[in-house]
């Protein structure tokens, strides 16, 4: 039951904007979760929950992982100053960088929260990256080669 209510109180942030405990408790109730403040809270603590400032100007609960165009932004920038080729075997992409700057790469992917990418690993100047799918692979990787080239 906590593992189902806690998926969607996730789905209720992801598509409305939620301002406080009691605005959570109601929507949860319209879904046959009846829960207190308290619980709420637990919730909230365990999934780590921000409240993050919305393009409406409220603070709403939001996991904090929004996807930005500044971190494409800055993602690109980390590209084009540690990449020095991007390819594809399968349903992996492998990343070769710069000396010591395969880290840095890594943490900007991982910061894109891409639904596919499975999981990536960061050596010295090689970073490793497992998709779902071929098909994936290719499409990620294209993506950042028009990211290295911009």
């Amino acid at each position: 039951m906590k593992k189902r209510r806690q998926a969607k109180i996730l789905e209720l942030i992801a598509a409305k904007d939620i301002e406080t405990q009691e605005e959570l408790q109601e929507y949860l109730l319209e879904y046959g979760f009846e829960v207190t403040q308290a619980t709420i809270s637990r919730d909230i603590k365990e999934l780590r929950l921000v409240k993050d400032l919305s393009p409406k100007g409220r603070y709403v609960y939001s996991t904090g992982k929004k996807r930005t165009d500044n971190i494409t932004q800055r993602a690109g920038g980390i590209f084009s100053e540690s990449i020095i080729s991007i390819d594809y075997a399968m349903n992996m992409i492998v990343i070769k960088c710069f000396p010591g700057m395969a880290n840095a790469a890594c943490a900007a992917i991982d910061s894109m929260n891409s639904t596919e990418i499975l999981g990536t690993i960061a050596g010295d100047d090689t970073i490793f990256m497992l998709c779902r799918n071929e098909e994936t692979a290719l499409n990620f990787t294209n993506k950042l080669r028009k990211m290295l080239n911009a």
